[in-house]
């Protein structure tokens, strides 16, 4: 790495020249200034980011605070983490990933540091305890992500809400009356992450607008989780026609469950998930699908940042439109298949009025893990082919599921 002592040489002047030269705080001649320069651009010297901050300089430098966690999509981190990197770079600016392990005390340390100008933070939670920090700290910051309060900082996101319910409403319409909702590990909704409370609570306010009986199951996204979630899910619901999935890690196995359980997709049950479209048509059938561009929320963030920095106020929400795209895996009810009637005065996620024929007051209690060990009946299921690990074959009749959580 080049350092001030080789610059001063080549240029032929004295290191504290050079720095002076960098740091502007005394008059350099012109004809002193141009050689320090050239030198630089000879050398291709980089000054120090943290001798920078002393210098009351900017370091060019912006922090995004990515999740550490077991059950992140990866490529989904990696094109946010990409596109905040190509955004920056368009404004001179290098990004420093920071996990998110060390919560408030992390962000803390970014900003008394001076080693980045902004701050952006993935993977926000309702309450989440790294915002005071931000707030008192004043460091130029965005979230990606939607907190319980946005007032203070800017935010950006998908507006997930929106999507929860535009599921809701695609299979609606298709006429499906009893639909389950397999969401994220149950981790998640414990500590409130905004884009799993957001999606679920968007869903079960448009179910609850148009009729619909519910049930919502998180789930670990392996295997095993995912056979004990649908059996679970059948064993309440056998009439369930409808799947809405935020959890890319549980649609191959629903997929390959649904179809060794003799449900046709989408004929005998429809299935839409919250993913992004490279993902939804690696399966047969292709996914219909609701996403929204990660590409531009990097861009977006990077921008609010930006505001920040150049003292310029940036807006405070702001929400990206999801898009649904309607591929194979989700169709009308089919023929046969007994469809329950909309229901006049739905209850809170799953709990519906009996006044429709056949139907019965039910809960909906969701337990820690989201999965069960029990074998129930399933309805119209046909016995269940080679398992995955973890799990047995059905020993019982042919409408038992024969699988473990």
């Amino acid at each position: 790495m080049v350092t001030v002592a080789e610059v001063a040489k080549r240029a032929g002047v004295s290191a504290s020249t050079v720095s002076y030269v960098l740091s502007g705080k005394r008059p350099i001649s012109p004809a002193t200034r141009q050689r320090v320069e050239r030198a630089i651009r000879e050398l291709g010297y980089h000054p120090n980011a943290g001798a920078r901050a002393l210098a009351g300089k900017k370091s060019h430098i912006m922090a995004l605070v990515v999740p550490l966690r077991t059950d992140v999509y990866v490529p989904v981190m990696m094109e946010i983490a990409i596109s905040v990197t190509m955004a920056a770079r368009e404004h001179g600016y290098d990004v420093l990933l920071i996990t998110n392990d060390e919560g408030h005390d992390g962000v803390r340390r970014v900003a008394a540091s001076g080693l980045a100008d902004g701050v952006i933070v993935m993977d926000v939670e309702l309450d989440d305890p790294r915002i005071p920090v931000l707030l008192e700290t004043g460091i130029p910051a965005a979230l990606m992500g939607l907190p319980a309060d946005p007032r203070g900082l800017p935010c950006v996101d998908l507006d997930f809400m929106r999507a929860g319910a535009m599921c809701a409403d695609h299979l609606a319409d298709l006429g499906h009356r009893d639909i389950a909702f397999i969401g994220y590990p149950p981790a998640l909704y414990q500590r409130h992450i905004g884009f799993a409370d957001h999606t679920l609570a968007g869903f079960r306010a448009r179910a609850a607008e148009r009729g619909l009986r519910i049930l919502h199951r998180p789930c670990e996204g392996t295997y095993e989780s995912t056979a004990g979630v649908l059996a679970r899910i059948l064993a309440d619901r056998p009439a369930t026609t409808g799947f809405v999935v935020q959890n890319e890690g549980a649609i191959g196995p629903l997929l390959s469950l649904l179809r060794s359980s003799g449900r046709i997709v989408p004929e005998d049950a429809s299935v839409i998930a919250l993913c992004t479209d490279l993902l939804a048509e690696q399966f047969s059938p292709r996914l219909t699908a609701v996403t929204g561009s990660f590409h531009e929320l990097g861009r977006q963030a990077v921008k609010l940042v930006m505001d920040g920095i150049n003292e310029q106020r940036p807006s405070e929400v702001t929400l990206l439109d999801p898009v649904l795209t309607h591929r194979e895996s989700t169709g009308p009810v089919g023929i046969g298949v007994p469809v329950r009637a909309p229901v006049a005065d739905p209850r809170a996620d799953g709990a519906v009025s009996g006044t429709a024929a056949g139907t019965e007051t039910v809960a909906d209690p969701v337990g820690p893990s989201g999965s069960t060990g029990a074998v129930g009946p399933v309805g119209q299921a046909g016995p269940v082919g080679p398992a995955g690990p973890g799990t047995a074959a059905a020993s019982g009749p042919s409408d038992s599921l024969g699988v473990t959580g």
